[in-house]
């Protein structure tokens, strides 16, 4: 009975952790996409940070549905992963960036991954049913 509880723990971990490591690439060929998009068609700068949250939002559903094998506890794994995600997309921008900036739109990053992560483990756990 342990070994079983430890064996789905580890199942869920793995697939938290593909989920975060899908959405971060995700996301890295989405900005890329975006910055092109934005540079050939001349958009507007107050555009750039809906685009990045669309972005970050598509990336957490995309990797939840292709990384829950599991539909139990999806809700959670989804929260976890889009936690995760949003403090590593953070480090990893910010040092694309150069700079590390901390700011209210931070909270806005952690409340749209967390939201985000919820609503994709929910709709990943009903499409597995």
């Amino acid at each position: 009975m342990e070994n079983e509880i430890k064996v789905k723990k580890k199942s869920a971990v793995l697939e938290v952790v593909k989920a975060v490591i899908i959405a971060i690439i995700i996301s890295l060929v989405g900005v890329l996409l975006a910055a092109l998009i934005i540079k050939l068609f001349n958009l507007s700068s107050t555009a750039i940070p809906i685009i990045n949250q669309v972005i970050k939002s598509i990336s957490v559903l995309v990797s939840c549905l292709i990384a829950f094998k599991t539909p139990h506890g999806s809700w959670v794994k989804g929260i976890l992963a889009g936690l995760v995600y949003t403090a590593l997309a953070y480090v990893i921008f910010s040092l694309l960036n150069g700079k590390f900036t901390i700011d209210i739109g931070i909270l806005n990053d952690v409340a749209v991954g967390v939201v985000s992560g919820f609503l994709s483990g929910i709709i990943a756990s009903n499409i597995r049913k």
